[in-house]
């Protein structure tokens, strides 16, 4: 796929914007979004509403990514484009409640948004080697445990697909960027993880074993966009004010950033998991304690700057000046 990419020359050119320095090309997720349709093809799920819901976020978002990162497309019309393809996947996913057809059509509505969404805010956070893949495969994995404690054949297949599409495509990104996922790779990756934290929701897991995998990526995109607002700033535009980048502005490097990110998925999944099978005290307590680490995540930059700036401002001992 890079051989191909090149050759056709998909290529990120760096900008004032871009967190790396080198030409490199983009679209090296098709791959991945091929792989989880491959998956969910062959998936033989007792709810078939699920499983078409899956192929079709896939598949949609993943087509349009493509063709973004091949064309472009204008903001406005990727919206657009954005909005039908979500609406289409949560009619499916509501098809098979036992709902009146009105209380169905409520339903779809808030899942159509979280589609959209989450596919953006996914796509928003690819922007450190290594960091999108990472969450994947920790999301993917999550996605899979609970698919299994529910007997749930599409999060099993799609949890399991969905991690190792990342364990896959991690060595050419992690630690040196040979190819981006580009917009066909976050899209798809963002459509399978989004997909799959609905029809947890859906099978009746609770919310905060279903948003931890999520949250952490919806907790940055979120307070960077009232930010930027708050501040008259054009939020469309293309920006490096993430907490994520801001911590490599404060001297992280890529791998450090995704490993800290990455680790406080971690974190937030297993807290998560104490709604399965805690006490109401035991979940309020890992409920607090997860947004405890989602504010200090979000306040974590100036921390780091703060203390880069101690360490460098620190009396040179004796050696170093006599060097």
């Amino acid at each position: 796929m890079i051989a191909l990419l090149r050759r056709l020359a998909v290529i990120d050119v760096p900008g004032g914007r871009s967190s790396h320095s080198v030409p490199t090309p983009r679209g090296g997720g098709a791959p991945i979004a091929v792989g989880l349709l491959a998956a969910a093809g062959i998936t033989r799920a007792a709810n078939r509403d699920e499983v078409l819901a899956f192929l079709a976020a896939v598949g949609f978002f993943g087509a349009l990514g493509m063709l973004d990162d091949l064309r472009g497309l204008p903001p406005s019309l990727r919206l657009r484009l954005q909005a039908c393809g979500s609406a289409a996947v949560a009619v499916l996913l509501v098809a098979g409640l036992s709902l009146p057809s009105p209380l169905r059509a409520m339903a779809a509505l808030p899942l159509a948004l979280w589609l959209a969404g989450f596919v953006n805010a996914f796509n928003f956070m690819d922007g450190v080697n290594g960091i999108s893949g990472a969450h994947a495969l920790v999301g993917g994995m999550a996605y899979a445990c609970l698919g299994e404690w529910r007997q749930d054949t599409l999060m099993i297949t799609g949890g399991l697909a969905t991690a190792v599409a990342a364990c896959a495509f991690l060595p050419w990104n992690a630690i040196r960027a040979w190819v981006f996922l580009g917009d066909v790779g976050s899209y798809a990756l963002g459509a399978a993880l989004a997909v799959l934290a609905a029809c947890a929701i859906i099978q009746g897991i609770p919310v905060e074993a279903a948003a931890g995998p999520v949250a952490l990526y919806l907790a940055d995109t979120a307070w960077t966009l009232q930010r930027r607002i708050r501040r008259g700033e054009r939020w469309l535009e293309a920006h490096r004010t993430h907490t994520y980048q801001r911590l490599c502005d404060a001297g992280l490097s890529h791998q450090e950033v995704t490993a800290a990110t990455a680790a406080a998925t971690v974190a937030l999944c297993l807290l998560g998991t104490v709604s399965l099978l805690g006490s109401t005290p035991t979940r309020i307590t890992a409920d607090l304690a997860g947004l405890v680490l989602l504010v200090a995540y979000l306040g974590s930059p100036k921390a780091v700057a703060h203390t880069g700036k101690r360490y460098r401002d620190a009396p040179a001992t004796t050696a170093t000046r006599e060097a």
